[in-house]
């Protein structure tokens, strides 16, 4: 008897462990660990994880596995382990964490194919199934009773191979080529039958007889200037044929990459990559800190450390911030690495991800460039991982499984026994604890590259500006040096922190700002649909005329988005060329790549955007960058405020200057003594790292504390509240008294989607049950959970405070 212990896809907290199901005969050499199943589940069939394979099980009898939905496991033995330990730090289903390390593809409802591969001869069993097609459902197999492991077999060898097509959207690409059916002599001989006045035919006959090998239908069509009919006609008399091969989506296939080689290290780069290099070759699991300033050369030092583990046999994991996955940064990997780089980002179709994916799981690739989920790769032998610009909080799931990458980086590491290696200008205050400690190796790398200084920084006080009678969104010194940039034909970067026209809509008359009825946030005015929206549940109406409240007339527009910078700035500057980057103007696919290539290719004098655009950009002709509007992030509720204000205003300061020309930065403020805008445009992190670390320490927060937040939500605001109560009061009973709890307190947004939000914080330095006590709380809570009217969500390393 053999059993497979499954996870079943019922996420739940009374389904949260394997079930055993018995493995039918026919399924007996086939099912492994890491594969997925299809399993009765009371009533119903659901799909499930083979988590191991046993010889026996305790339970008495046992219903059979109906069938496989993979021939080989697509989970590695790693990452099945992997899976339980992200479950168990994040609180989270198994289920959730499995779904999470794959394509969005292999999630979805899908149906399978078989597809011979050669012309090879098959066994006489497939060859009967197949009747000479090349594809067949897989239904059909299995409703055939055909023989599961000689389909194994066969796809080993590579015979025949499985295709996965998702609710008829194609998830594999076809090239159609069209192949003589005849030996060249046959040819010969039929090219006397064929009429002389059927020219097309002849000519395509003739070039088969030179060219006997399969030719792509497209350039056939090309090379011959002929139609798919004459083509056609001679198939139906069996001299040619066609076939469909299946080639990979490859979303870079348009490019060329230029192969570029190792650059000669800087002094600066060698002290840094030689403990790199050292920890590769003694295959050690190290954390490595880089922290070097914008333009100081980190991307070269992760090149050079990659080549140094491809050259081992191993791979290498590379995760770049989704907002930083901009063709600069792939163009760098591909040039050095070329085919051995395989990207994962979110502006790739669910089919190209896929075709990339399935390359990393071939193991066709030696390289993964990705956002977060990319560090789930496949991979069985990594030899490094990378996680560049490790302060961005993208790093953070904030969805179940809560996971940070950095964190399962170290688990997988610590598994490959290889380096990690997090590089930032501005690291993480908790990172840069961790390395001034000693727990990562610190590696420093304070000069830019070519000697070139980091541009000056000026800070303007609007208040001033205010008191000058000047109440545009521009200082007057802002505005002179963008016309004498432009008059000199360089560029500009202008960061503005907002998206939308304008930020609220508000009654002058009776103070009433008009918000979204569902959650209790101000609405955000679009001006190219004329509508108001809620960029929390996508709430939307026209633009109203008069207060909803008083009725009055005098609706005014308040605050700043990027399209009303954009119109302000034309009517100062007429003759500015501009492009705007923002959410709107990139929701496209392949937008974001366009819009930089204008720029870059100078048909712009200015680029104006929001965060995207102050990071990995480097356009040679920026000499200046604006910084429109520091303060809405910096008095947000939420204490690493002024640390993200720092490290926004230092990354994009660093789009200046880069090359030959000198850069300037020009900040914008309502609060210029605050320190994090004085010490950005000093460039101090040091300072800044004090400073912070200082207040910090005296409020319990990280890296000083660790904290895990409660967010509780229902439709029924006292309910919602009631609960949070019962959540702190149960962590104060059963944590230790050096834990601090606070809360219940509304969330900073108290309703989003018409359900109330409460939170509780706790603030800690060890608590080894903690994890116990929330699972208790959840199962406390099961049936509410289960009926969806309750949510608990907890988040034991909270980015996010809203």
């Amino acid at each position: 008897m053999r059993v497979a212990k499954v996870i079943v896809d019922v996420p739940t907290n009374q389904t949260n462990h394997t079930f055993d199901y018995l493995i039918p005969e026919k399924l007996e050499n086939l099912v492994q660990a890491g594969m997925r199943v299809t399993v009765p589940f009371g009533p119903r069939k659901v799909m499930g994880f083979v988590l191991d394979v046993v010889s026996e099980s305790d339970y008495g009898k046992l219903k059979p596995i109906e069938d496989v939905m993979d021939i080989t496991p697509i989970l590695t033995g790693e990452l099945l382990q992997l899976g339980k330990w992200v479950s168990d730090q994040t609180v989270s289903f198994y289920i959730q964490t499995f779904q999470a390390m794959l394509p969005q593809i292999l999630k979805a409802k899908y149906k399978k194919e078989i597809e011979a591969l050669t012309e090879e001869e098959l066994p006489d069993a497939l060859q009967t199934l197949f009747a000479g097609r090349a594809v067949m459902d897989y239904e059909e197999f299995v409703e055939r009773n055909g023989d599961y492991n000689l389909l194994l077999k066969e796809v080993r060898n590579g015979h025949v191979q499985i295709n996965y097509l998702v609710k008829s959207k194609e998830t594999k690409k076809t090239i159609r080529f069209i192949a003589p059916n005849k030996e060249p002599y046959l040819l010969v001989e039929a090219l006397e039958d064929i009429d002389p006045r059927a020219k097309k035919q002849r000519q395509i006959i003739e070039y088969f007889i030179g060219n006997p090998d399969p030719i792509e239908q497209k350039k056939l069509l090309a090379v011959l200037s002929t139609t798919t009919a004459t083509i056609n006609q001679l198939v139906e008399k069996k001299m040619l044929k066609k076939i469909d091969q299946n080639v990979y989506r490859d979303p870079y296939e348009d490019e060329t990459f230029k192969r570029t080689t190792p650059l000669p290290l800087s002094l600066q780069q060698k002290k840094a990559i030689e403990p790199i290099w050292q920890a590769i070759e003694a295959d050690q699991d190290q954390t490595f800190l880089l922290h070097g300033v914008t333009g100081s050369g980190k991307t070269e030092v992760y090149l050079q450390a990659i080549d140094k583990v491809l050259q081992k046999g191993k791979e290498a994991i590379v995760l770049v911030p989704e907002i930083s996955l901009t063709p600069q940064m792939v163009n760098r990997f591909k040039g050095r690495f070329g085919s051995e780089v395989a990207v994962l980002h979110s502006a790739l179709s669910p089919g190209e991800k896929y075709d990339e994916w399935t390359k990393i799981h071939k193991q066709e690739v030696k390289v993964v460039v990705g956002a977060r989920s990319a560090i789930f790769a496949p991979f069985e032998n990594i030899g490094i991982i990378i996680i560049d610009e490790e302060h961005e909080t993208s790093y953070k799931q904030d969805e179940q499984p809560r996971y940070h990458a950095r964190e399962v980086a170290k688990k997988r590491a610590s598994y490959h026994h290889c380096p990690v290696i997090l590089g930032s200008a501005t690291p993480m205050l908790e990172s840069y604890a961790r390395a001034k400690k000693g727990v990562y190796h610190l590696l420093e790398m304070p000069d830019r590259m070519n000697e070139a200084a980091m541009p000056p920084v000026e800070i303007v006080d609007m208040r001033d500006e205010l008191h000058a009678g000047n109440r545009t969104m521009f200082s007057r010194n802002l505005l002179e040096s963008v016309q004498e940039r432009i008059s000199k034909n360089q560029q500009v970067v202008l960061l503005l922190n907002r998206r939308g026209h304008s930020t609220f809509v508000m009654c002058r008359d009776c103070g009433e700002v008009m918000k979204c009825p569902h959650c209790d946030i101000a609405l955000t005015y679009h001006k190219s649909s004329h509508q108001l929206k809620c960029h929390y549940c996508d709430y939307k109406i026209p633009m109203v005329k008069q207060c909803t409240s008083c009725a009055s007339k005098s609706i005014r527009y308040f605050g700043t988005g990027t399209q009303k910078v954009e119109e302000a700035l034309r009517e100062h500057i007429p003759e500015a060329s501009i492009i705007r980057m923002d959410v709107d103007t990139t929701r496209r696919k392949g937008s974001h790549k366009k819009l930089l290539e204008r720029f870059g290719n100078g048909e712009a004098n200015i680029l104006l955007g929001t965060q995207m655009i102050a990071k990995g950009l480097d356009f040679e002709n920026v000499t200046l960058v604006g910084v429109l509007a520091v303060d809405t992030m910096l008095h947000l509720p939420d204490f690493r405020s002024s640390e993200k204000t720092f490290q926004l205003l230092t990354q994009v300061s660093g789009r200046a200057g880069r090359h030959k020309l000198p850069g300037e930065v020009i900040v914008q403020t309502y609060t210029p003594e605050h320190y994090s805008v004085q010490l950005a445009s000093q460039y101090d992190y040091e300072q800044f790292y004090l400073q912070e670390m200082e207040m910090r320490r005296s409020f319990h927060y990280p890296p000083y504390y660790y904290l895990t937040l409660f967010t509780v939500s229902h439709p029924n605001q006292f309910k919602a509240q009631e609960v949070t109560k019962t959540i702190s009061k149960l962590l104060y009973k059963h944590l230790s008294d050096r834990a601090t709890i606070l809360g219940p307190t509304p969330s900073p947004m108290v309703r989003i989607n018409n359900r109330y939000r409460y939170q509780c914080m706790v603030k800690y330095k060890d608590e080894p049950n903690q994890r116990e006590i929330v699972r208790k709380i959840q199962d406390h809570y099961k049936d509410e959970i289960h009926r969806n009217d309750l949510t608990i969500q907890v988040d034991f390393e909270p980015y996010s405070l809203m």
